[in-house]
């Protein structure tokens, strides 16, 4: 990004891609923060590095790896989600953080009725339709129904259970290992592993 404070509106010179409306408006909303001295592109690039590369799902999918292949890591987890993150390095979660396990009876589904609280540092910024009032009302009154529209049936023999975040508790599923991976190491378990299913609105498909 250092290179590209001047701003064109696509991605980088050799693309044609047209940058979003939201885009623009980011990056016009920082050029005008640095113009007055109150951020220093530097200081930009810095978080934006943190957000890209040391916060995101990568290191929530660490997680649900080790609970895979760890069963006495998996049993803190779940009974202490914010110590037992931070055996692994991962630090700064805010509020508590709890693991809720899918299982064949059971399929967890996060939301935020209230705005949109999320645990960043495991998952990374929250995607657009996490934040979206239509999804903040929708799972919680017709969870079966918002599933479907993300591509996963969840039979009428399992309990769907809607998990609220807040500022005080963040919640993170932890997905089924899929049928097929006995003999994957666990980075390569942690490469399966999808935003989306730690959310809830994704079922992993067999390796």
């Amino acid at each position: 990004m250092s290179d590209d404070h001047g701003h064109s509106h696509y991605d980088t010179p050799g693309s044609r891609r047209p940058r979003s409306e939201m885009e623009l408006r980011t990056m016009a909303l920082e050029a005008a923060l640095v113009e007055k001295g109150l951020v220093a592109t530097d200081a930009v690039d810095e978080l934006l590095d943190y957000m890209e590369h040391r916060v995101g799902p990568h290191e929530g999918a660490r997680v649900v790896a080790r609970a895979w292949v760890d069963p006495d890591f998996k049993a803190r987890l779940l009974a202490d989600g914010t110590a037992s993150i931070a055996e692994l390095g991962i630090a700064g979660p805010e509020g508590n953080v709890r693991i809720v396990e899918n299982t064949p009876e059971v399929h967890n589904l996060v939301v935020c009725t209230l705005c949109s609280c999320y645990p960043w540092p495991l998952l990374g910024l929250p995607p657009i339709w996490y934040k979206s009032f239509a999804y903040r009302a929708r799972a919680v009154a017709e969870p079966r129904a918002v599933l479907r529209e993300f591509g996963t049936e969840v039979g009428p023999e399992v309990e769907v259970r809607v998990w609220d975040s807040s500022a005080e508790v963040r919640y993170l599923v932890l997905p089924e290992r899929p049928d097929g991976t006995g003999g994957l190491s666990e980075e390569e378990l942690a490469a399966l592993v999808t935003r989306n299913a730690m959310v809830g609105t994704e079922v992993l498909a067999p390796a």
